[in-house]
């Protein structure tokens, strides 16, 4: 069963800089020891034949086949648009017109 004594609390804010009154030393170190507790408990669940997850439930991800098919030829996309110059789309200018 893990223990941290409240002078490793105190070494532990020295070191994190952190200011910490007496009374937090006391109720940190109790929370810290508890916390360690729970995280022995979980390393004694832990088996070797158990192989460790990210979660819970298997995931796969879930692709669909590349299929190339045929799009539209450049005149064929030049035809729907609204305007065209010099074999390409036209469109309203938006950058530099205060210029």
């Amino acid at each position: 069963m893990p223990s941290i004594s409240r002078d490793e609390v105190a070494h532990l804010a020295r070191l994190a800089r952190l200011g910490v009154t007496d009374d937090e030393l006391d109720t940190f170190a109790g929370q810290l020891d508890v916390i360690l507790s729970s995280v022995a408990q979980i390393g004694e669940v832990a088996a070797e034949d158990i192989p460790p997850t990210s979660h819970a439930v298997p995931l796969t991800n879930v692709f669909r086949d590349d299929v190339i098919r045929p799009g539209l030829t450049r005149q064929e996309a030049l035809d729907g648009a609204p305007a065209v110059e010099e074999n390409r789309f036209r469109v309203p200018r938006i950058l530099g017109e205060e210029q």
